[in-house]
């Protein structure tokens, strides 16, 4: 019995393997494949095969919402006044370069803002606050709670929701444009 197993094992392992060999292994020709590695990548992004990362890369996804988003918006025009380090929509933050606001030669500020929703309200955003004061060459950097992060918060709060009601107005007045009777729908076709 032991033998007759180790027998129909060793034949049903052959059967598998000769239906696998077309499948795993492929022929390769030179000239099916390009020796220069520069055509050979070419040619299979073109085919759709592998990653390519740095330069020529394709970006993986389109993230063409950032400019339709009103919150994010309003942070970038209120922050445009010094220049920014890093400004990454999907991660949700904005930060700023180190800046004197001009009161004192020593003391610099860097603003963090925070996106916790894209809903135009208080708690959509967090504005962090950093102070740098440099002495002889020595600096010391701290986490402050000033009025200057409210201030900013509320600056942003403002700008969006003038931008979100400019919105809304814009396709009021397109929807209107569409239907000149004032109703919800468009006039079919046929009817105009």
């Amino acid at each position: 019995m032991y033998k007759f197993s180790k027998v129909f094992l060793i034949i049903f392992s052959l059967f598998l393997l000769s239906g696998c060999g077309g499948g795993f292994f492929k022929r390769s020709d030179v000239k099916d494949n390009p020796v220069n590695v520069n055509d050979r990548v070419r040619k299979n992004i073109e085919e759709g095969k592998g990653i390519r990362f740095g330069i020529g890369a394709k970006k993986g996804g389109v993230f063409d919402f950032a400019s339709a988003n009103e919150l994010w918006r309003a942070s970038v025009e209120t922050l445009d006044f010094v220049p920014l380090v890093n400004a990454s929509y999907s991660g949700g933050i904005i930060i700023t370069d180190w800046f004197n606001g001009g009161s004192a030669d020593n003391r610099d500020l860097k603003i963090t803002v925070r996106f916790l929703s894209n809903e135009i309200r208080s708690d959509a955003i967090k504005v962090i606050v950093h102070e740098r004061i440099c002495a002889n060459n020595v600096c010391n950097t701290s986490l402050i709670d000033s009025k200057i992060s409210s201030e900013v918060q509320l600056a942003i709060l403002k700008k969006a929701a003038v931008m979100e009601k400019k919105g809304i107005d814009k396709l009021v007045k397109e929807r209107r444009k569409k239907d000149p009777r004032g109703g919800d729908k468009a006039i079919p076709a046929d009817q105009q």
